[in-house]
C-alpha cells in the first residue's frame, strides 16, 4: 500500500494545474521601456502560442498581460494577483530590474516560473539567481563585455561613462569598468544623471573634457535620446577624437533618432531583424501585428522563451515552476532567432552577442536598416563565465 500511495502522489504531482497553461506578460505598455517591450512583447507571446497550436502538453494556453507602470509595488501586486487568484503559471518579459527582482522572489515562494526577456541586470543570473527563473535575452555583463572588449581592441582604450542614476545604470557602469580594465583599457571618469534629465550639457562637458576616446551612455529611452541629441550639438564625435557607445541603446532608440544623429555609434545586441531569413520572417509577422513597428531583442526573446518553456512542460508533464525551469536547463535550445544555445545552471541562456555600428544615412536603405555587424562574440564567451558567478546554484 505504501508503494501504491507513493506512486499516486508522484502521479498527482506531475500534472498541469487547472488543466490549462496561463502565461502573463508583465510589461511596460506606455512608459520609457514600451518601445522594446510593451505591445510587441504581448504579440510575441501570442505568436508563440499560436505556433504551438494553442496547446501545450494537450492543454489549452491563455495569454494575459498587464502594465506595471515601471512601479515595483504595482508590478508585484499584479504578479501576486496573477499567481494567487488568477492561475497564472509563468510570467514573461518584465522590463525594469527592481520589478524583476521582486517578481522572481515571489515566484520562488509560489513555485511559479519567470522568463525574463527585458530585465538586464547581470545580478539576476548572479547573486540574485533562483531555481524559478531564467535570463533569456541579454544582460549588462554581456553587452558591456562585448562593447568594452572589442572597442579597446580597436584603439578605444580610454572611457568615460554617463549613466542614469538608478540600479541598472550603476550595474552597467560597474560591468563596463570591469570589461574595459580586463581588456587593458582605462576608465577615466564616470557621472550619474537623474532619470528624466532634459539638460545634459554639464555632464557632456565633463565627458568632453576627460578626453576619453569612448563616451559610453548607460541610459535608455528618452534619456538616451536627449543625451545623443545634445552630444551631437556639442560636436563630441566630430573629427573622430571621441566615439559614442550605447550600453543599452535599442533599435527603437536608433530608429526614433535616425541615422543622421546616431551614425557611427557602437552598441551590442543579441537580435537584429535583418540577420537571416528566420529573423526577417519573424519581423514581417510581428510588425504586421504591431502597427508596423519592428521588433527588438526583448520581444524576440519573449517568443523564443515561451517556445522553450512549452518544450519543458511537454517533457515533464507538469507546470510546477522549479521543475519546468530545471527542464529548460536540460533541453538544448535550437532557436531560429538567436541560434543554437543552452540554458546554464545559473539560469542564463547563452547565444552569440553582436557588436553593431550604426550606419550612415547613405548606407541605410530604409528606416530600420540601421546596423552593420562589427564583431561577433561567441555564446560561450559572451556571458559571464560560471567560474566568476556569484549564483548559489552554480557548483564550485
Amino acid at each position: 500500500m505504501a508503494l501504491s500511495a507513493a506512486c499516486l502522489a508522484a502521479g498527482a504531482q506531475a500534472q498541469i494545474s487547472d488543466d490549462k497553461i496561463k502565461i502573463g506578460v508583465l510589461t511596460d505598455m506606455s512608459g520609457i521601456f514600451s518601445d522594446f517591450s510593451g505591445r510587441g512583447s504581448v504579440e510575441a507571446a501570442k505568436m508563440a502560442v499560436e505556433k504551438l497550436g494553442g496547446k501545450i502538453a494537450g492543454k489549452p494556453v491563455e495569454v494575459v498581460f498587464a502594465d506595471h507602470q515601471n512601479k515595483p509595488d504595482v508590478g508585484l501586486a499584479i504578479a501576486r494577483k496573477w499567481f494567487d487568484t488568477e492561475g497564472v503559471d509563468a510570467i514573461v518579459d518584465i522590463p525594469q530590474t527592481a520589478i524583476a527582482l521582486a517578481v522572481v522572489n515571489l515566484a520562488v515562494e509560489r513555485n511559479k516560473a519567470v522568463l525574463l526577456s527585458s530585465a538586464a541586470s547581470s545580478d539576476l543570473s548572479g547573486s540574485k539567481c533562483t531555481p524559478n527563473h531564467v535570463m533569456w535575452t541579454h544582460d549588462s555583463w554581456a553587452y558591456t563585455n562585448t562593447v568594452g572588449r572589442q572597442m579597446v581592441k580597436e584603439g578605444g582604450d580610454t572611457w568615460f561613462v554617463l549613466a542614469a542614476d538608478y540600479v541598472f545604470g550603476k550595474v552597467l557602469t560597474n560591468d563596463l569598468t570591469s570589461a574595459v580594465n580586463k581588456a587593458g583599457g582605462k576608465m577615466v571618469g564616470t557621472v550619474a544623471h537623474p532619470v528624466g534629465t532634459n539638460d545634459f550639457s554639464s555632464f557632456l562637458l565633463q565627458a568632453q573634457s576627460s578626453k576619453a576616446k569612448v563616451i559610453a551612455l548607460g541610459n535608455s529611452g528618452a534619456d538616451a535620446a536627449n543625451a545623443v541629441k545634445q552630444a551631437t550639438e556639442f560636436g563630441l564625435t566630430q573629427g573622430g577624437k571621441q566615439r559614442l557607445a550605447g550600453l543599452f541603446m535599442t533599435l527603437p532608440d536608433i530608429h526614433s533618432l535616425g541615422t543622421k544623429l546616431t551614425q557611427g555609434m557602437y552598441l551590442s545586441t543579441t537580435f537584429y531583424w535583418d540577420k537571416n531569413d528566420s529573423t526577417r520572417a519573424f519581423t514581417k509577422q510581428i510588425s504586421a501585428r504591431n502597427k508596423g513597428i519592428y521588433p527588438d531583442a526583448p520581444q524576440a526573446g519573449v517568443y523564443s522563451a515561451v517556445l522553450h518553456y512549452a518544450k519543458a512542460i511537454e517533457s515533464e508533464k507538469t507546470d510546477a515552476g522549479d521543475k519546468v525551469i530545471a527542464a529548460m536547463k536540460k533541453i538544448p535550445t535550437d532557436d531560429p532567432l538567436f541560434g543554437p544555445g543552452r540554458v546554464r545552471e545559473d539560469g542564463r541562456k547563452i547565444h552569440p552577442v553582436y557588436l553593431m555600428q550604426v550606419k550612415t544615412p547613405k548606407e541605410s536603405t530604409g528606416p530600420y536598416d540601421v546596423y552593420k555587424t562589427v564583431a561577433v562574440t561567441p555564446a560561450e564567451e559572451a556571458f559571464q563565465p560560471l567560474a566568476e558567478s556569484a549564483c548559489p546554484l552554480v557548483k564550485k
